[in-house]
This record gives C-alpha cells, structure tokens and sequence, in this order.
C-alpha cells in the first residue's frame, strides 16, 4: 500500500512515497532544483556513470533477489562510455531492479528512488542540500513516531474502557460464587480472553507465541489499530452474549462473524477519520 507524503527542502517540495516499510524519494523534485528544465536529463547523467550502475547494482543484489544479475553485468561492463546511455525505465524492466521506479502523472509523477539510493543521487548533485534532505527527513520520521504513538494509544484506550464490562460479565454469568476473587478466577478470564483472540485474530495468545517467539509482548500488542477498535466492540458484544445465556460455541461463532463484518467496515469507514491522527494514516 502506497502513501503518499511531501518535505519542503530548501524551498524545494519533494514528493515521498511510503510503500509497505520504505520510503521512495523523488528524484525527478531533486534533479528539478539544479535543472527546472531537464530534470530526467540529470537523472539520466547520474545514471550513465559507472559509479552509480555499480551502487545501484550492489544496492539490488542485497536487497532483491529476483535481481538479474548478467544484465546487470552487461551494464556495468557498457557504463563510462561516451556511447552508454541507461535511463530509469531500461534499467528496471532490463534487470527487474526495485530500488527504482518511476510513477505516472501529472502531480506527483515522476521518477523516485529507495532513500537509500535517493540520497546517492543527492550526495551526487550536492553533499550540502544531502545534509538539509537528511535534517528534514529525520524531522519527518520523527513526528510520524510521535503520531503513530497517539493512533495507538487511542485504540488501546478504546479497547481497555470495555474491558471492565467483560470481565464483569465473566464474573456474574461464567465463575461459579465460590471460586469469584480466587486464583482459579484467572482461568475463566483467560479462557474468554482467547475466545476474542480466536474470533478476532484465529488464533489463542499461546498460538501466537508459539508462532512468533522472537517477538516481544503478547499478541494484542502486535495488532492493528482497526484489530484493537474491533477488539473493544466484540467485549462488549461478549459480555451481552453471556448475559442473554449463550454457551462458548455459540459465542465464539457469533463473535467471529461480528468481528468479520465489522472489520470490513471500520476499513472501509470514512468515519475513522475524525480520530486523531487518522487523516494521515488512511490516506
């Protein structure tokens, strides 16, 4: 999934495209800072230069494994010579190279480059306008923690505020009155706990430990933020069940099929963007 961002540099707006965990920079804003004109014809002098083929191709080899490696030799072997010519689109339909792409359009069209090799290109050009693209970048990075932390938090407070309502309902209509407020409780609570883990995620807390040991914290702490919204519904959802008298089998099937639906609605929902942060998480 593509989002897309901007960073103003030095009065220079550079459009960014955050796909899946990496950031793309474009270039194509770059080069138009030292030639508003002809900015693919920087792009295309950068890339005609033995140097830049061998980054790009050691960049690939460690970071893509469908890399072709003879055309890539082929390239390396041509680069230097005043004949040699390679733009964006030759080089990746030729080798299947990732770390470059190019993207149609009027407004945020273009050619960009993984961070890693955008700031290749920028040391290229200009070390100094490198140093303010990384300054800016950082700033970015960082208020997008900070932002990330807020959504978080939000959707966790979401989910314990229904907590008490569950556990409550665990209490009056599941724990037998003479083991309530004992150690024995706990099974009760857990076993419903994995019910909602079932319904909601298809898998128990130990399940997923099993499946990720390298992973820190529990299952409900690796969730989405639309998992934890859902979450906070199906406690309450639960809480009702057990009160109108409905068995485990019944309740997990009922609560599965909520969490289903309701998931594809709150994905779907133009109303989570009026939670704080949203806008820039959902665009």
């Amino acid at each position: 999934m593509e989002k897309q961002k901007k960073i103003k540099v030095q009065e220079t707006e550079i459009h960014l495209y955050a796909i899946e965990a990496n950031d793309f920079f474009s270039i194509t804003d770059i080069a138009k800072r030292f030639n508003a004109e002809s900015p693919a014809d920087v792009i295309a002098n950068w890339m005609r230069n033995k140097d830049t083929v061998e980054f790009l191709g050691t960049w690939e080899m460690l970071n893509n494994l469908d890399f072709k490696l003879l055309e890539f030799e082929e390239f390396k072997i041509a680069a230097g010579a005043n004949r040699f010519v390679l733009s964006p689109t030759k080089w990746v339909a030729s080798t299947n190279a990732i770390g470059i792409r190019t993207k149609s359009g009027r407004h945020g069209g273009g050619t960009f480059a993984h961070k890693d090799i955008a700031m290749a290109f920028c040391y290229w050009l200009s070390p100094t306008f490198q140093l303010y693209i990384i300054k800016e970048f950082q700033r970015l990075k960082e208020e997008e923690a900070k932002l990330l932390n807020l959504e978080w938090d939000v959707k966790r407070i979401m989910a314990k505020a229904s907590y008490p309502i569950h556990t409550e309902a665990v209490r009056q209509h599941l724990i037998p009155p003479k083991i309530v407020r004992t150690k024995l409780e706990g099974l009760y609570f857990a076993n419903e706990a994995d019910l909602l883990n079932v319904a909601l995620f298809g898998m128990t807390a130990k399940d997923w430990k099993l499946q990720n040991p390298e992973l820190k914290g529990n299952l409900r702490d690796h969730a989405t933020h639309e998992q934890l919204l859902v979450l906070s519904l199906l406690q309450g959802l639960n809480a009702k069940l057990m009160e109108w008298g409905s068995d485990a089998q019944q309740r997990l099937e009922l609560l599965n099929k909520a969490a289903i639906e309701w998931i594809e609605v709150v994905l779907n929902s133009g109303s989570l963007r009026e939670l704080p942060g949203e806008q820039k998480k959902l665009t």
